[in-house]
């Protein structure tokens, strides 16, 4: 009779300890993972296993490498996107910030936008959600969106050029007045239609949000209309999965 052999730990196996660990909060967020050799020493098996192991952490989110070889968990803390809020009733707009800036600094986080203008023609699926023919010319605000000095939203807002034309919409840079700038030109929206799905970045939003491997982003598309149904902005957001939980609050009571 032979006796057997105890299982192999595999790359899987590693991993899954060291995620647990990590959602226990005994590898802290920034915490340095345990040495390669330390980590093979300590399951039994080999470096290049342990590797295998980090691998799939990598390409969770989990886990970002650094200069030298050094593995940390990933230390960017999520925030909480409340979008029924959002741009509702009376917004929190002032000269110095925007609504989104404003409820990032209440959160005791730092906001920052870098933006920058263009304009261009529609692209189909832009000109579909603003009700424009193909090609028709827009104005186009780009939002790098940052929150304690790290990269956070893609943001992209496109305006019909009939309504941002030879308007504060064509200033450069992060411009916000109270009750946000649709409302200061004349155009206030009147309600918005939301959009979400999920999926992998580009490779530019890879780039851009500095993603790891892996790393799946929500699409978030807010048509506004004004009181006359007219479409007068459409805001297209990239957010990245591990940085982000989005709230809505609705009343569910029968009206």
């Amino acid at each position: 009779m032979t006796s057997q052999q105890p299982p192999r730990t595999t790359a899987k196996a590693i991993a899954d300890s060291l995620r647990e660990r990590i959602r226990s909060g005994e590898l802290a967020p920034g915490a340095s993972l345990p040495t390669s050799r330390e980590l093979a020493d300590s399951f039994g098996v080999s470096t290049k296993t342990v590797g295998s192991a980090v691998d799939l952490l990598k390409a969770e989110g989990l886990v970002v490498g650094e200069q030298g070889g050094r593995r940390r968990v990933r230390a960017d803390r999520a925030i909480t996107w409340n979008l029924t809020a959002f741009e509702k009733g009376k917004r929190r707009d002032s000269l110095a910030m925007d609504d989104w800036s404003a409820a990032i600094k209440a959160a005791g986080r730092v906001p920052a936008q870098h933006v920058t203008v263009s304009t261009g023609p529609a692209s189909p699926q832009v000109a579909e959600w603003l009700h424009l023919r193909a090609g028709e010319t827009v104005v186009v605000r780009t939002r790098l969106r940052t929150v304690d000095d790290h990269a956070f939203q893609l943001s992209t807002s496109f305006f019909p050029s009939s309504i941002a034309s030879g308007t504060m919409l064509e200033e450069e840079g992060d411009v916000a007045v109270p009750g946000g700038i649709l409302s200061a030109i004349g155009h206030p929206q009147s309600h918005v239609r939301d959009e979400i799905s999920v999926r992998m970045p580009t490779p530019e939003e890879t780039s851009r949000l500095e993603l790891p491997p892996g790393t799946p982003v929500a699409e978030h598309v807010r048509i506004g209309y004004d009181e006359d149904g007219r479409a007068v902005r459409v805001m297209q957001t990239i957010a990245p999965g591990d940085r982000h939980v989005l709230v809505y609050e609705l009343d569910v009571t029968a009206q």
